[in-house]
């Protein structure tokens, strides 16, 4: 299972929706128009093959205070953060603090994503890494944690996604 976590408006459906059809492609081909999406109230599990079927478990951004009654049997977890929206890097990041340091996703793998690098107002991975101190973070954590630069809307870097994804779910479950 993989968790798919982040504030509301990020960018997680639309994420599933593209890495589902890119997948359903062999990670090759146009994604042509982004399809349309709606805020996610609750839950969504979507399956997505990228050599075996692997599950996603989208929470949505307002589920936040309940999402660690969902870490149990967590093998991956991918992180979206809005690149173009710095008023909300804060709180961005003490969610991250929160979820590696939660005793059940110890041993997940965590990819974080900087998704909306299309938008003309968007940070860079730099700032961004500067202003959550990511590489203390990183050298603090038990996980294995990765970075990319995506743009859900434009399909940049989502080939590299699901790799991951493959890669994270590559043996055991």
């Amino acid at each position: 299972m993989c968790l798919l976590l982040g504030a509301t408006g990020v960018g997680k459906s639309l994420l599933v929706k593209r890495l589902q059809k890119l997948s359903s492609q062999d990670g090759k081909g146009d994604l042509g128009d982004p399809p349309p999406t709606r805020p996610t109230v609750g839950t969504n599990l979507t399956d997505i093959m990228a050599h075996k079927k692997i599950t996603i478990r989208e929470l949505g951004g307002c589920m936040g205070p309940i999402w660690s009654s969902y870490y149990g049997n967590c093998r991956s977890l991918l992180f979206m953060i809005d690149a173009s929206d710095p008023t909300r890097l804060s709180a961005s990041c003490a969610h991250l603090l929160g979820l590696l340091s939660a005793p059940p996703l110890a041993e997940a793998s965590v990819l974080i994503l900087f998704n909306k690098i299309d938008l003309p107002c968007f940070m860079t991975v730099e700032e961004m890494k500067s202003l959550l101190r990511l590489p203390d973070v990183i050298a603090c954590a038990k996980q294995n944690i990765a970075t990319a630069e995506i743009s859900a809307r434009k399909g940049t870097g989502l080939t590299g996604v699901l790799r991951w994804l493959q890669d994270a779910h590559r043996t055991g479950v």
